[in-house]
């Protein structure tokens, strides 16, 4: 995947959410990690939860072609990026949405926190097929 420059565990969330790889997605964050998906609603905690959500993602679709990035901007251990996702339902739908996340780095470079911010309510009127 050709994009924007981003830190190795970033690169590694966008990268796995395309080849549908379940391990590889959570594996960016750290084990204690959050992740708010969207914003607003409870967040995420740790590793497993994380890849209990890419799992269920992942097989709700057919297929889930991932989230692909098209602009970051870093600032110190802070990532913020812009991106597009897109799947097809299993009754043949398509669904496309976009978004900004905000990812926080820890010491080892995994994400320690993740701010997703897209419209749900959009995002799941396409799902249901409104």
């Amino acid at each position: 995947m050709s994009g924007p420059v981003m830190p190795p565990a970033v690169l590694r969330f966008f990268q796995a959410s395309q080849n549908r790889d379940a391990e590889a997605w959570s594996g960016a964050f750290a084990e204690d990690a959050f992740f708010h998906d969207p914003v607003g609603t409870p967040p995420l905690e740790g590793r497993a939860a994380v890849r209990d959500l890419v799992v269920s993602v992942i097989t709700g679709f057919s297929p889930f072609l991932g989230l692909t990035p098209t602009e970051a901007h870093i600032a110190g251990d802070s990532v913020a990026v812009t991106w597009h996702g897109a799947a097809i339902t299993r009754d043949r739908r398509p669904v496309n949405w976009s978004g900004i996340s905000v990812f926080e780095l820890d010491d080892t470079g995994r994400i320690r926190e993740a701010r997703a911010y897209f419209d749900r309510a959009a995002f799941q009127a396409q799902v249901d097929g409104g």
